[in-house]
């Protein structure tokens, strides 16, 4: 193979993102293939081993190194989580048997334990994976608060992508064959390229085995595929995700590193960039997930209706994240016994579903917090529903909608605060990546984490095989980055003096707001449609010319990867 042909060939081995150029000519490649086999059976293969081949690159880097290395057994050289997709099959192969072991199955005792099996195992490695560094990290601190030292250090464990997301798609399909909503699937394929469906398999949406498998029992026709509307839907996401999301993404960042320098003005800039940031990355995911799926004749759930136009916290959760909101009502919530018993078990029916919500999006008591906050709204919001005092309810309908987008608001802070490290050198303030700690502006890591170990007592990192060997010092955890930031915006006083940027940018925010407003009337839904073909293709060239233009430099990762 030439230099050229490799150096390609690693190049389109990085993790593929869909902002990227190069996702494009990789998409074509694999849309043009789809519509050229005519079998129904040949294209749901070609898509399976595109998606897997699409996830396989997260994990195993260059295959022309990463190949000879497996095949000569040296192991130890592979990159971390390198064996990761193989979960992904388990999670397959597992939930088939169960979805044949189910309907094959005697009698209730017998569905039920093929249910649990799912359940468990399914359950059991998300748990170990996501949660086994936030058990081990609370219980050494517990320990450490009794006047203990343990002499063992827990385990590096590394979340696979997208786990979060097809561990609950995987469930849906065994949890409807229980229920008889759904026949068991006897085709492999067809299962093994639900889960597995690349638009949605790293941040979603949540799909449901209910609407997609009967997808992939008819084969797919391309004159039913409507091309100017899955353009337009995945620009409007590109937009959404490079020129909105990353640009106000530097102002939340530069805040929350160190949150107490900055004035209260800085503090409410900064959540609402960070509102901007969070809805307009996932919705933008999640609207070039469906019009990549859509242009391969396939349909995903829709994730976001225009939720911060929301009047209370419940109509929020119909409008926000939608997969999963109501993956957890139906699968969760309802059968936990939703709002069938007393107002006590709706209430705690209510608390439990968003605090395992909160856990879900992240192992921290950060999230934990988050989801608290949206369950004690929606609690108080039950018991609102009930007032009948007409004068209290119509001050409440002029003031319901910025008093839940202040919530909403205030709820994002736990959601975004992170640990607060700084240099215990120097006490320059560093970035907390997966592999080190950055010097802000710095390309290269000023401690790789696999020199460091971290005290769980104290949340500093010392290099490792020392007991004082401090490098890097935790200046604030997540909980008080939120309480300090919390401080800010509702005591000004407690506000540090420095200013994060201009006030104008709260007009560009407001500018940005308008736009949001004025979509969800429908104000841009039509008359794009209306025009000629030659004058759509000019126009959507001038807006993707346009959208490049204003991208940042360099691409961000989504958002809702890390979950």
């Amino acid at each position: 193979m030439t230099p050229a042909a490799a150096g390609a060939l690693a190049e389109l081995a990085r993790p593929i993102l869909f902002v990227e150029l190069r996702f494009v000519w990789i998409f074509a490649l694999i849309f043009g293939v789809h519509w050229t086999l005519r079998s129904n059976a040949a294209r749901k293969l070609w898509l399976l081993l595109a998606s897997h081949a699409f996830y396989g690159c997260f994990f195993i880097g260059n295959p022309l190194v990463f190949f000879p290395k497996l095949f000569a057994g040296a192991w130890s050289e592979l990159p971390v989580g390198w064996w990761f997709p193989a979960l992904l099959w388990l999670s397959t192969l597992l939930d088939y048997c169960v979805g044949l072991g189910i309907e094959r199955a005697a009698g209730p005792r017998g569905r039920r334990a093929w249910l649990l099996a799912s359940v468990g195992v399914n359950l059991g490695i998300l748990g170990f994976f996501k949660y086994y560094g936030f058990f081990a990290e609370n219980v050494l601190a517990l320990l450490g608060w009794l006047g203990l030292e343990p002499s063992w250090e827990p385990l590096r464990i590394f979340l696979p992508y997208g786990i979060s997301f097809y561990t609950f798609q995987s469930l849906s399909y065994s949890i409807e064959v229980y229920r008889r909503h759904l026949p068991a699937e006897r085709s492999f394929l067809n299962l093994a390229f639900f889960i597995a469906f690349f638009p949605q398999l790293i941040a979603g949406p949540i799909v449901r085995a209910l609407t997609f498998l009967p997808q992939t029992r008819e084969p797919r026709r391309f004159g039913a595929v409507d091309v100017r509307g899955c353009a337009t839907l995945f620009l409007v996401g590109f937009v959404k995700k490079t020129c909105v999301a990353d640009g106000v993404a530097f102002f939340a960042d530069a805040y929350f590193a160190a949150p107490a320098q900055y004035d209260a003005a800085s503090a409410w800039l900064a959540m609402l960039c960070y509102a901007a940031q969070i809805y307009c990355d996932f919705s933008g995911y999640s609207d070039m997930a469906i019009a990549v799926a859509r242009l391969l004749g396939y349909e995903l759930c829709p994730n976001f209706d225009f939720p911060y136009l929301s009047r209370n916290v419940a109509e929020f959760w119909r409008r926000w994240h939608i997969s999963l909101s109501s993956w957890l009502r139906d699968y969760l919530y309802i059968p936990l016994g939703g709002s069938r018993g007393s107002a006590w078990l709706t209430r705690r029916n209510l608390l439990l579903t968003m605090l395992l919500g909160g856990l879900w999006h992240g192992a921290g008591w950060n999230f934990v917090a988050w989801g608290g906050m949206h369950g004690l709204a929606l609690v108080a919001h039950r018991g609102w529903s009930r007032v009948r005092a007409a004068p209290a309810r119509a001050l409440a309908a002029r003031l319901a909608l910025p008093l839940t987008f202040l919530w909403v608001l205030l709820a994002w802070v736990p959601f975004r605060a992170a640990d607060v490290y700084v240099d215990a050198a120097s006490g320059r303030p560093v970035r907390a990546e997966a592999d080190g700690f950055y010097l802000e502006g710095r390309a290269r890591a000023l401690f790789p984490r696999d020199r460091l170990v971290r005290d769980a007592r104290t949340g500093h990192w010392l290099e490792r095989g020392t007991r004082d060997g401090v490098r890097v010092r935790r200046a604030s955890s997540a909980i008080g980055t939120a309480g300090t930031v919390w401080r800010a915006m509702l005591w000004p006083g407690a506000a540090g003096p420095e200013r994060l940027a201009h006030p104008a940018l709260f007009l560009v925010l407001a500018g940005l707001a308008g736009v949001h407003a004025l979509n969800a009337r429908c104000a841009f839904a039509a008359w794009w449609r209306a025009l000629p073909g030659w004058s759509y293709a000019g126009l959507l060239g001038a807006a993707t010319a346009l959208a490049l233009f204003l991208r940042p430099v360099a691409y961000r990762a989504f958002i809702y990867f890390q979950f």
